[in-house]
C-alpha cells in the first residue's frame, strides 16, 4: 500500500469567510496585503489538520490581475509576504515534514482560456513568478490549467526551476473528458507527457467530473491525484468578478468529500487535497480516513 501525500484545501474562499474586509476582485491577494496573519493561521490550521504540502497564497497575485486592479507595484511584496506566511505557519506548527508548493495559476482568470495570453507572453510571466517564488518553494504546482497552451507555458517555466513539478488540469464539469477550453483531456495528457514533471493531477472541478475521467488519468506513468472544488457551478464567474458570484454546494460535508477522495485513492491516487470551498475540516476528515485505511 503506497503512502499518500495530503495537500491543503482552498485558501481563497476560506480566507474570505474569516476576513472582515469587503470582497474585491483581488480576492485572496487583498487579504494577503491587509491581513497576513489570517493567511499564516489558515496555513497552520491546514497543517494541523494533516496537510503535508501547503501552497503559497499567490493564486491571484499575477501581474495581469494586479495590473487590472492598479496594484502591479505590489507584485514582489505579495510574493514575499506569501512565502513568509507559509514559512511561519510551518514553524508555529512545529513540523519538519511539511513542503511548500509554489503556485503557477491562470494568469488572467480561472476557467477562461478564451482570455488567456499567448504561449510566449504566458511563459515570460510564469518565469517571473517562478523566480519570485523559488526561494521558499520545494515543488511547483501548475494549477487550474484550462488549456494546453496555458499548461505548456507554466510547465516550461516550472521545469526550468530544477524543482519537482506537478501539473493540475481543470476539466469541464459538464463534459469531463474535456478541459475547460474544450480540448480533449487525452490530448492534453499526450502533450504534457513530454515534460519532465513528477505528477499529473486534476483540480478545481466537481468531484463527480474528476471521477468520470479517472480511468484516463490512470493511464499516466507519473504519480496521479486530485483536489476538487465544492462549487455548484463556475459558469457565473468572469474576469474581474468577485468570487461572491459562486455558490457552495450543500452536499459536500467533510465526510462526503473524504468519500470522493478515498475513491480516487483506492484507484491509484497518491496526491490528494482540496480546492475552493474545501476547508480544514474537510482535510481533517480526509486525513482521518487515510489513517484508518493505512495510507499515511
Amino acid at each position: 500500500m503506497s503512502v499518500v501525500t495530503l495537500l491543503d484545501g482552498g485558501m481563497g474562499q476560506e480566507l474570505l469567510r474569516r476576513s472582515a474586509r469587503k470582497v474585491t476582485p483581488m480576492w485572496s491577494a487583498d487579504i494577503m496585503l491587509n491581513e497576513p496573519i489570517l493567511v499564516r493561521d489558515l496555513h497552520r490550521e491546514f497543517i494541523e489538520s494533516g496537510a503535508r504540502v501547503i501552497t503559497l497564497n499567490t493564486y491571484t497575485a499575477t501581474p495581469q490581475r494586479l495590473k487590472r486592479e492598479n496594484e502591479l507595484s505590489q507584485l514582489t511584496n505579495l510574493h514575499q509576504q506569501a512565502m513568509s506566511a507559509a514559512q511561519e505557519a510551518i514553524q508555529l506548527a512545529q513540523r519538519d515534514d511539511v513542503l511548500i508548493a509554489g503556485c503557477l495559476p491562470p494568469l488572467v482568470a480561472s476557467y477562461r482560456p478564451d482570455v488567456s495570453l499567448s504561449f510566449e507572453d504566458s511563459l515570460a510571466t510564469y518565469r517571473r513568478l517562478v523566480e519570485l517564488q523559488s526561494p521558499a518553494s520545494d515543488v511547483f504546482i501548475c494549477e487550474t490549467m484550462s488549456s494546453i497552451t496555458e499548461a505548456r507555458a507554466a510547465c516550461t517555466a516550472a521545469v526550468e526551476s530544477g524543482k519537482p513539478v506537478w501539473v493540475a488540469l481543470t476539466v469541464s464539469d459538464e463534459y469531463p473528458q474535456q478541459l475547460r477550453s474544450g480540448e480533449l483531456l487525452k490530448d492534453a495528457l499526450l502533450v504534457l507527457d513530454s515534460f519532465d514533471t513528477q505528477a499529473t493531477l486534476l483540480n478545481c472541478s466537481q468531484p463527480e467530473a474528476i471521477s468520470a475521467c479517472w480511468s484516463l488519468l490512470s493511464t499516466q506513468q507519473r504519480k496521479i491525484g486530485a483536489y476538487a472544488n465544492g462549487f455548484i457551478s463556475v459558469d457565473a464567474l468572469y474576469p474581474g468578478d468577485t468570487v461572491e458570484e459562486l455558490e457552495m454546494r450543500q452536499d459536500m460535508s467533510p465526510q462526503q468529500y473524504a468519500e470522493h477522495a478515498m475513491g480516487w485513492i483506492r484507484s491509484g491516487a497518491s496526491i490528494i487535497g482540496g480546492c475552493c470551498e474545501i476547508g480544514p475540516a474537510h482535510i481533517k476528515a480526509l486525513y482521518n480516513s487515510l489513517c484508518s485505511e493505512g495510507f499515511v
